[in-house]
């Protein structure tokens, strides 16, 4: 052999050779290349066991490609839950009474501090469990539209407007700001058209108006997907026009990816693939339901149910690319959220465990809590002087956690109740607790004494005070998600009566009846028909449940120290009102968008320790096209002795449009605050395009009617201060 070819021979060897003990990164391992790359290659290194194992929410680890075990389940509605001590904010409805989206961005950027600090720490100690990563199923954006929904505590209420603007708020600050890395994952749920009866949501159909889906239902998802960029959107139990709603080409396919141009990840709520089969019936069995809802769209399957895929692809439901073509964007969020790299490439990785439960979110959950308040009525009794001698707190929500809380919520460390934050504001005066009364037929609190006996103990110290505060309303032991409950006015989650339990109404009408001044603080996730009270009482404070500071705001509020200034997101209806059957989901005759009747509190409103004047109102233009702008300007000064907080809210009403049907709809807000005699400038901006459309469904688009309509400035849907017309030509 001549020298020459041996040399290239030799070489030839030894390269090769070099190359096999010093192999190249394997492409998803490297962090330069683009996270669609990189998952596309992690993917196409999977078996078929492998990658079906990766579509449920607990997926296992597969250690010869690096994947460490992961759990997608983790809950953030308003703090880190069930995941130990968390800081813990007011419940979502309580949030949405701020009308404040700064405030809002503020407290999800505090959850998801909280939230990648506890990643931080389970990651350094090897733990990969539920509750433990940086998927968060939040927030719950369904429309609140009717007050026996036990899971209404779960969202901002009852507008579309208003659940658009909080939602894409608190998306933003879930997942936050850095160009390349996500903080965590959001999720917009339950898509679409839910929100009860709890007991029936694993089987019942759902049949809207287009416009009521494209008007009501669906505007707030098209938001949070569009604006918040969210990164998932969670699929809902119930059927939508014959379809299970995590397994509906519609909603999942032609509405999210094509119309809106979604380009996450979906997941199904849990257990919902496995009622395709057992409940809906839509087929008949494990195999053909994760077959559909894969094809359908559905990403991700939160339970098992899509282990049956591995026997889908053998029988030929769905091909492997069905399957590698939903597990691409679920490891592409995985990387995009920093899981396989470097912790100092990732910016949330230098998040300590130490801002968990820091002084400072304490004092966010208490500045939430303070502005979540809503001042139904006052007559003068309220602020409460300081030199009160004598007070009687009264009442089965006053000295207990859990009316604070609410659902799906963490551990706070250091929880004040209501009663601790009336001794603590209160310290020169006597303060006497007396349970009262139980919190409804059935439920006797702890340690009471019996109902008789505390019932006489609270007429005696009301006697003795000088002012009582009853504290009460409901608790989540009786509203929230399918729950084994059946007490007198509460049925497996959902409510069958809107008033107050009567165990409570019955103590409250004899403490009145001593003559002493009694204030009613309310907690409650949905709007309770308190008649009596708004006829009888000097004053009540609606509280929601708010949260570890709860107690603290509460008395804020009831001692002046703060302007209580939130505002209704819901419809507070009369207790005669008959309501819409609650199975049915058309709009007509609900919220105060579609109902004709006598409100108790309309939506908007809410009372405050100071005036405000309104006036100047300006439109730039009183004729425009439907694509073309108006500006609004007006100034409102606080004219009163106190500075306070004003949420001025700006309405549109149709005068002469044919297809309109809302009586007037929120399409603006602004939380502002005015010292004593300040006078500030407000400003708005619409469109007709975006503010007056409607949807055609004859058509199957929106549009909208040249006409006249109105734009009403107030301090409530029913308290409007200025109003001015316009028109909108062809």
């Amino acid at each position: 052999m001549n020298k020459p070819r041996f040399n290239a021979i030799f070489a030839a060897i030894m390269l090769t050779l070099s190359a096999s003990a010093w192999p190249q990164t394997d492409a998803y391992k490297d962090p330069k290349l683009s996270f669609e790359q990189r998952a596309a290659d992690l993917v196409s290194r999977m078996t078929l066991e492998e990658k079906v194992s990766q579509m449920q929410n607990a997926a296992p680890a597969i250690p010869r490609l690096g994947i460490p075990a992961y759990d997608w389940w983790n809950e953030g509605l308003h703090g880190v839950a069930r995941a130990g001590q968390a800081t813990v904010f007011p419940q979502a409805i309580g949030l949405a009474a701020t009308f404040d989206t700064t405030l809002m961005h503020q407290v999800a950027t505090t959850i998801s501090d909280e939230a990648r600090a506890k990643y931080n720490d389970f990651e350094r100690r090897g733990m990969h469990a539920r509750y433990e990563g940086l998927t968060f199923w939040s927030p719950n954006i369904n429309i609140f539209r009717d007050p026996r929904w036990g899971r209404g505590q779960e969202t901002y209420g009852e507008d579309p407007f208003l659940t658009s603007r909080m939602g894409v708020a608190f998306v933003r600050g879930m997942q936050g700001d850095d160009p390349k890395y996500r903080k965590l994952d959001a999720t917009a749920k339950h898509y679409a058209v839910h929100s009860g009866p709890e007991s029936e949501r694993h089987r019942f159909d759902v049949h809207p108006s287009e416009r009521d889906l494209y008007e009501t239902y669906l505007p707030a998802f098209q938001a949070l997907v569009q604006e918040g960029k969210v990164d998932a959107v969670m699929g809902a139990y119930n059927r939508v026009d014959g379809e299970s709603a995590s397994a509906s080409p519609r909603l999942l396919q032609d509405i999210l990816r094509k119309q809106w141009g979604f380009d996450g990840y979906t997941v199904s709520d849990c257990d919902a693939v496995e009622d395709i089969y057992k409940n809906h019936k839509i087929v008949q069995s494990a195999e053909q339901a994760a077959a559909l809802a894969l094809k359908s769209g559905m990403d991700l399957n939160c339970g098992t149910t899509y282990a049956a895929l591995t026997q889908a692809v053998h029988d030929g439901l769905v091909s492997e690319s069905d399957i590698d073509h939903a597990l691409k964007p679920l490891m592409m969020a995985r990387f995009r959220l920093g899981m396989f790299d470097p912790p100092q490439l990732v910016p949330w990785s230098r998040l300590p465990y130490a801002v968990n439960q820091s002084p400072q979110h304490d004092e966010l959950a208490r500045r939430a809590a303070d502005e979540s308040m809503v001042l139904l009525k006052n007559n003068g009794v309220l602020p409460l002087s300081p030199n009160l001698h004598r007070i009687a707190v009264i009442g089965p929500t006053a000295d207990d956690v859990a009316p604070l809380l609410g659902n799906y919520h963490g551990t706070p460390k250091a929880p004040v109740t209501i009663l601790q934050g009336i001794r603590d504001a209160a310290p020169n005066a006597q303060v006497i607790y007396v349970h009262g009364a139980d919190l409804v037929e059935g439920i006797h609190g702890s340690g009471a004494a019996s109902p008789a006996e505390s019932y006489r103990q609270a007429l005696d110290a009301a006697q003795k005070a000088d002012v009582v505060i009853f504290a009460g309303g409901l608790t989540a032991d009786l509203e929230g998600e399918e729950m084994k409950v059946h007490y007198p006015g509460f049925a497996g989650g959902d409510r069958t009566d809107l008033r107050l339990p009567a165990t409570q109404e019955k103590l409250l009408e004899s403490l009145q009846a001593t003559g002493k001044p009694v204030v009613l603080v309310l907690t409650t996730g949905s709007a309770l028909a308190i008649d009596w009270a708004k006829q009888h009482l000097p004053a009540i404070l609606l509280a929601w449940y708010p949260g570890q500071r709860g107690g603290t705001a509460v008395a804020d509020a009831l001692f002046g120290r703060t302007d209580p200034a939130g505002r209704l997101p819901v419809t507070f209806y009369k207790a005669d009102e008959k309501l819409p059957p609650f199975n049915d989901y058309r709009m007509e005759g609900r919220t105060y968008r579609y109902f004709k009747g006598e409100t108790l509190y309309p939506f908007g409103y809410g009372l405050s320790y100071t005036r405000f004047a309104y006036s100047d109102l300006q439109l730039d233009r009183t004729k425009v096209a439907p694509g073309d702008h108006i500006k609004i300007t007006l100034k409102v000064k606080n004219t009163g002795e106190r500075a306070g907080d004003e949420v001025v809210q700006l309405y549109l009403k149709p005068l002469h449009a044919v297809h309109a049907r809302v009586n007037e709809a929120l399409r603006g807000f602004q939380r502002m605050p005015l010292q004593p005699g300040e006078e500030q400038t407000v400003s708005f901006d619409i469109s007709p395009a975006t503010d007056l459309k409607y949807y055609d469904d004859v058509h199957h688009a929106y549009a909208v009617d040249p006409g006249s309509y109105r734009v009403q400035i107030g301090a409530s849907s029913a308290d409007i201060r200025l109003a001015q017309d316009f028109v909108v030509g062809q």
